[in-house]
């Protein structure tokens, strides 16, 4: 049987922001999310929004109610674990009809319903930097018929709640990142010269999906040659040559879960710029999975990472600091960076995004696999392909 969240752990989450939210003065929660960024309405409803956006409102005690569009309320009653679903207009998609004949609530009738009639003094806001104009009109709105309550950001309530993974998150993960992997491995089997960006994308997606994915988990990408030095990108239709660097980006999705897996293959001999971009990532991966575990310091696995890329000396290509959470989202809090100063905990996840950027020689390379934290050390979602390659491919 393939893993899933079942809905126990979805009513657990409530309860468990409801007791945070309590402890930060909070009266009512309301997390926000859209299509490309769903992860606060995944995590509390499994809902994932197409088209339209959607919002969570989560009372510091009661039940909590699902805020959608006026189209999805069909879609919306399949998949949600709230119950209580509530339309609203402003959650529409973007051309915004009208929806003459609809009968939705109003931002104001929802808060109220959801805090049983009474008026909230102080709402936590999470996912406050995804909110739509038109959305935050709505709340406003809302405010005024509430008599002004005050917001709170409150990304780092939800944050923290789930930077630690359940058993069942963490199964999740590693059913992403096994599609991921043979994605990946079926891309490392059929690249060749001749071939544009778009069509290894091809490959790896329409893999994922005969494997079980439920989508990418970002928009995949490709990097051909010159120009690879993208540290986030779109593939461009660039046909792949004999002798290109090839910067290959991919993550499927699964049950909510995001993987990634980045790598960079040579097709043919390498150049000593080429083969020195990723040596030295591979050596700073190594050396962050070699150093994380329960109770290191973040610092400590950046700091060995650093050297290990100055040994190779290549940290003037260094963008940013090397781990990144995951989860719901392919990046989530917490970063691992060179100002960090916590400590790891045991079933965290995070992902070793070594991406090194050579701007002089336009060629960029990134190493990421996710991995979770244990008492003993890490490990590692996907490991697939974590080497020097020079393919040697005909046209």
């Amino acid at each position: 049987m393939r893993p899933k969240i079942e809905q126990r752990e979805f009513e657990e989450r409530v309860k468990k922001t409801q007791e945070a939210m309590k402890s930060e003065d909070l009266d009512l929660l309301f997390a926000y999310g859209n299509e490309a960024e769903p992860q606060y309405i995944r995590y509390y409803s499994n809902y994932w929004p197409s088209f339209e956006v959607a919002g969570v409102l989560i009372p510091a005690e009661g039940e909590p109610t699902l805020i959608i569009g006026p189209e999805s309320e069909t879609f919306a009653r399949s998949v949600s674990r709230i119950l209580r679903i509530r339309r609203v207009l402003a959650f529409r998609e973007s051309s915004e009809p009208e929806y003459p004949e609809a009968v939705l609530s109003t931002m104001a009738e929802v808060i109220l319903e959801t805090m049983g009639k009474k008026a909230p003094q102080r709402i936590g806001i999470a996912g406050g930097c995804l909110i739509s104009h038109v959305v935050h009109l709505a709340l406003e709105e809302a405010l005024k018929e509430l008599g002004n309550p005050m917001l709170v950001k409150a990304d780092m309530l939800a944050a923290r709640l789930r930077a630690v993974k359940s058993p069942a998150e963490i199964a999740c993960m590693r059913e992403a990142y096994r599609i991921t992997q043979c994605a990946m491995k079926k891309v490392l089997d059929e690249i060749r010269p001749g071939m544009t960006e778009e069509q290894v994308r091809g490959v790896a997606v329409g893999t994922m999906y005969q494997e079980g994915a439920e989508g990418e988990a970002y928009p995949c990408w490709v990097l051909a040659g010159e120009g690879s030095n993208l540290a986030i990108g779109r593939c461009r239709g660039k046909v792949i040559e004999p002798g290109d660097l090839v910067h290959i980006q991919i993550g499927a999705r699964y049950e909510g879960y995001a993987s990634t897996m980045g790598r960079a293959v040579i097709m043919g001999k390498g150049t000593k710029s080429q083969k020195s971009l990723i040596e030295a990532s591979l050596a700073g991966q190594k050396a962050v999975l070699e150093t994380a575990k329960s109770g290191v310091n973040a610092k400590e696995v950046y700091d060995a990472y650093y050297e290990a890329i100055k040994a190779h000396g290549q940290e003037q290509h260094i963008l940013y600091g090397p781990v990144h959470g995951t989860g719901l989202m392919e990046g989530e809090f917490p970063w691992i960076e060179s100002n960090s100063d916590f400590p790891l905990e045991e079933g965290m996840t995070f992902c070793t995004c070594i991406y090194l950027g050579d701007n002089e020689n336009r060629i960029g390379v990134r190493f990421e696999d996710g991995f979770l934290v244990t008492k003993e050390g890490t490990e590692a979602f996907s490991d697939y392909g974590r080497e020097l390659m020079e393919l040697k491919r005909e046209t």
